[in-house]
């Protein structure tokens, strides 16, 4: 079925959020300017994802309930940002299989209701973007560890953890909404793994995986721009419209192009941190104003952040989008065996998130 391109990008201006961005925009500033004048920049990315995703994964209610929860997000996060490292920096064959893996986790997460299903794939697209940054810091000469990178994402975890605290201090320890429910569902109800939905998760896995192995196996310059855009890109459950599939492919394209443009016109690191902190904010600012502009910012934002470390020329930007329209292909082939998956058994196939989960989706 054909999409009008105009319902693709038709904006509702009432959904603007400035609030949301601006307060996340502060919470990464922050840990910017502390590891700045630390001489630690190499954290930044590990401790501003820890922050921005945690906080996004916050199911509201109770100070009390939403502690563990939040909590239980930092340290999954912490200990896929040490594996991520790790295998990145590992044989190719590793790399694939960590990918598959976790992105199978990530999906069959849907077992314990929307909402950490959808935190769950926050935490997937991290763990890609962890896989490429040691060949990264490599290629810009920078030394880390995953043991320093973990504890960097869970001091940007605890950062947001006490942001909250503070808020709900001063809003006189009320029972607070969620905060970002127009990003992530609150729905913690749990989904049965029906035959359509496994199989589902084992076809996203698959073809991250595939793109993974396309990037490292071949050792492709630029090639892990691949599989991040497959999984930006990509419909994250069984069951989401055309439509937002639409708006899912265009923010990839449109996101992969502006960070390549970033990259490639700036060369300073802070500049190109502080455009990330930007993306970020106006991401969680606009969601309910445009579902493919929110999509846009949020691969600007990933994109750039995953070439960070090591800032190029024209013709590695020209590489980088190449590999992005592949990950969108191998994405734009998993919607089309994804709709023909739902349509064969419509009546066992169970609703996902109407939005995915991302940050990057």
């Amino acid at each position: 079925m054909a999409i009008d391109l105009a319902a693709v990008f038709k904006l509702n201006l009432a959904g603007f959020n400035l609030r949301r961005g601006v307060s996340l925009m502060a919470v990464m500033v922050v840990p910017l300017v502390v590891l700045g004048v630390l001489g630690q920049g190499q954290y930044w990315l590990s401790v501003a994802f820890g922050a921005a995703f945690v906080g996004l994964s916050d199911p509201g209610g109770d100070y009390a309930y939403r502690v563990p929860r939040l909590a239980a997000v930092a340290v999954t996060g912490a200990v896929l940002t040490a594996l991520g490292f790790v295998s990145g920096a590992g044989g190719w064959g590793w790399v694939v299989l960590a990918a598959f893996v976790i992105t199978l986790l990530a999906s069959l997460a849907v077992k314990y209701g929307l909402h950490r299903f959808a935190a769950a794939g926050l935490l997937n697209i991290w763990f890609v973007i962890a896989l490429a940054l040691p060949a990264a810091d490599q290629a810009s000469h920078v030394h880390t560890s995953a043991g320093a990178q973990a504890l960097a994402w869970l001091a940007g975890s605890a950062l947001t953890i006490a942001y909250t605290c503070i808020v709900w201090l001063a809003r006189g320890r009320k029972v607070q909404p969620q905060p970002a429910a127009d990003l992530l569902p609150g729905d913690t109800t749990p989904v049965p793994l029906t035959r359509p939905v496994i199989g589902f998760a084992v076809l996203r896995a698959v073809a991250v995986a595939i793109a993974t192995a396309i990037a490292y196996g071949l050792h492709l310059p630029n090639a892990d721009w691949m599989p991040v855009a497959a999984l930006v890109a990509m419909k994250p459950s069984l069951q989401q419209s055309a439509l937002v599939a639409a708006q899912r492919l265009a923010g990839a394209i449109i996101g992969a192009a502006t960070a390549a443009l970033f990259l490639l016109t700036i060369d300073s690191k802070i500049t190109l941190a502080v455009l990330i902190v930007i993306l970020s904010a106006l991401a969680n600012s606009i969601r309910a104003v445009n579902y493919a502009w929110y999509c846009a910012a949020v691969a600007a934002e990933v994109l750039t952040g995953m070439g960070l470390p090591h800032p190029s020329g024209l013709a590695n930007e020209a590489r980088r989008i190449a590999f992005t329209f592949a990950g969108v292909l191998i994405a734009v082939v998993t919607t089309f065996l994804a709709d023909r998956l739902a349509r064969r058994r419509p009546a066992e196939a169970q609703p996902g998130p109407a939005a995915p989960a991302g940050k990057g989706g």
